[in-house]
């Protein structure tokens, strides 16, 4: 297929219609966005991993990198579960086509056609290799069925490269990096047999559906930059880097770029999607970034979507200030407009896992937020607004564990807790409501399938229940979701206060909109309860004020103690368990 087909051509017209979705409701199209996304914390799942309706998981041993057969059928099976459970979207590993040797399973990160459903994700992969649209029509039913249900659907994409589509130099899967000049290679064909003769994309005639890359525009050996693995601007890893910022000589054009872009913007139409999660967003040039987003956000405005949502994966545990030249507006930088809504929040994660298992204190947690107002200080138009430019996460695919151990449960509900109120729009990984606790020394040993377990899909698992309670806590009060957010000192004595500043210690922060303050206070110790006055808003909270424990919903009630003053203070004083975390109103 190319760019220009007249099928392509006619789906980017979007052309507004009613849908009748397999249980029999009509739905618009293209699907109206969310006012605010916000008001929809997101659930991550892998295609591959998360259900199939009539086969059992592969039996290999885990860790397992090869395909287990997870269906677009299955997700729609499930899609009640994870309504009731009070997701407001999911966000689906990408579903484009891989290359159909190759059977590691490294979450479909490796495209080769940027048209084109993986047959692998279907009822009938063989039909749907022959027949493309057998894929197209099961992917849009899944989406079409979350809309009916009122779920939105973010789609996992990829900028900064392809599948493993050629060898090198001396037939070789790898080369090392080559910081100048290019090697020679070698274009595969649909076994994944490298080609003696295919040494120009561009010169190979007859190519099958299945080989070398698509849409044909991007067929030209100087779109990839061919240097080896790895180094500067060498391969991602056998992943095969294209070359963004090829420009043709004296135009001013960027063909790469500009075939990226209207591929997306067809999927958008072809599919009626809600947002695009963006992988190694850091590693593509920021003009692209920039030019990407808008034209995401400006295509979806023209056919209806206002608020299509997009969000990077920048990967900085430590610069606040990268992460921040994704979002909003950088107005230290004489350029337009940042193009991606938000990025993944890697910072507060790292930070928010550490002090929940008890290896840091809470006071760094506490700085690390109070660091970034001051960094957002030129590119959110108010504190509050900082939330929606960031995903906050406990877990994803390309950890080596997962958060959850199964030997200290409260720990979990502890950090959801906190994820769920803190600023930002909140992502639960796959399997966190049904206790996955995969752990190992790669990321397959967070990639196990869930389904195939017993009771996988328990809604009367502990956690299940947990979030979806959370779930009902955010709706019910706005000051969670859209909030300011001030991390506050307590005291154990009264007189002295500060952070809390040892390993063990309490997490307290406040969320503050219009007149109300919600306040969270989360005991990280496992085994201490912890006593202390804890400072909240002295013009919101009058001396005397008796507060209300809003979560856990069993021990929703009154305080016992009453707002009071420590000099130019206000305070309130309470006792948490181990491992207990209270929101209180």
């Amino acid at each position: 297929m190319t760019l220009n087909d007249p099928a392509v051509i006619e789906a980017l017209k979007a052309n507004p219609a009613t849908t009748l979705t397999a249980n029999g409701t009509l739905i618009p199209y293209p699907f109206p966005s969310p006012a605010d996304w916000r008001d929809h914390w997101i659930y991550f799942l892998l295609v591959d991993r998360f259900n199939n309706p009539s086969s059992m998981p592969d039996p290999n041993v885990m860790p397992c990198n090869t395909y287990q057969g997870g269906k677009f059928a299955g997700i729609r099976q499930r899609l009640p579960y994870l309504k009731e459970l009070g997701a407001g979207a999911i966000w689906l590993s990408p579903v484009l086509i891989n290359p159909q040797w190759f059977n590691d399973y490294w979450g479909g990160y490796g495209i080769f056609d940027f048209l084109r459903i993986e047959p692998r994700f279907c009822g009938n992969p063989d039909a749907a290799r022959q027949d493309p649209s057998i894929a197209d029509k099961e992917f849009r039913d899944l989406v079409d069925e979350a809309h009916a249900m009122g779920i939105y659907v973010i789609l996992d994409i990829v900028l900064n490269h392809t599948g493993d589509l050629f060898d090198y130099e001396g037939m070789r899967d790898t080369q090392d990096y080559r910081p100048t000049g290019e090697y020679k290679i070698f274009w595969r064909n649909e076994d994944g047999v490298a080609q003696g003769d295919w040494t120009e994309i561009a010169d190979v005639n007859n190519l099958s559906i299945n080989e070398g890359v698509w849409p044909k525009e991007l067929q030209r050996d100087d779109y990839f930059r061919r240097k080896g693995t790895n180094g500067y601007d060498g391969d991602f890893n056998s992943l095969r880097e294209l070359v963004t910022e090829y420009q043709l000589p004296g135009t001013g054009v960027f063909p790469v770029r500009t075939y990226l872009i209207r591929a997306y913007q067809y999927l958008i139409a072809k599919f009626d999607l809600d947002g695009y999660r963006i992988d190694t967003l850091q590693y593509v040039e920021p003009e692209f970034a920039r030019a990407f987003g808008n034209s995401m956000r400006e295509y979806a405005l023209s056919i209806g979507k206002k608020n299509f949502f997009t969000f990077g994966e920048v990967w900085q545990d430590d610069n606040e200030q990268k992460i921040a030249e994704f979002v909003g507006r950088d107005t230290e930088k004489d350029s337009e407009l940042i193009g991606v809504d938000a990025a993944i929040d890697f910072p507060m994660r790292k930070r928010l896992v550490e002090v929940c298992k008890g290896f840091a204190p809470p006071s760094v947690l506490a700085k690390h937020f109070d660091t970034r107002r001051e960094t957002l200080k030129r590119i959110v138009s108010s504190h509050g607004d900082a939330g929606k430019y960031y995903v906050t996460f406990l877990d994803n695919h390309d950890l080596s564990e997962r958060f959850h151990n199964a030997q200290f449960p409260e720990q979990t509900k502890l950090a959801l807790t906190c994820l769920m109120t803190m600023q930002g729009i909140p992502c639960i990984y796959y399997g966190t409501e049904q206790g996955l606790d995969g752990h190992g020394d790669r990321r397959e040993y967070v990639r196990e399938a869930l389904w195939g377990r017993q009771d996988a899909f328990s809604t009367s698992h502990p956690l299940y229940h947990h979030i979806h309670d959370l779930s009902v806590l955010i709706n019910e009060h706005p000051a969670l979701r859209y909030g300011r957010q001030y991390f506050r000192t307590c005291s154990g004595n009264g007189t002295d206060f500060d952070y809390s500043p040892f390993t063990g210690g309490v997490i307290a922060f406040s969320r503050i909109l219009n007149d109300k303050e919600i306040l969270v206070v989360a005991n990280t110790s496992v085994d201490q309860p912890a006593t202390m006055h804890v400072v909240v808003d002295k013009n919101l909270n009058a001396e005397g004020r008796i507060l209300q424990i809003l979560f856990p919903f069993a021990k929703k009630g009154p305080l016992a103690n009453g707002c009071e003053s420590h000099g130019m203070l206000r305070t309130v004083k309470l006792t948490v368990a181990a491992g207990e975390a209270l929101v209180i109103g």
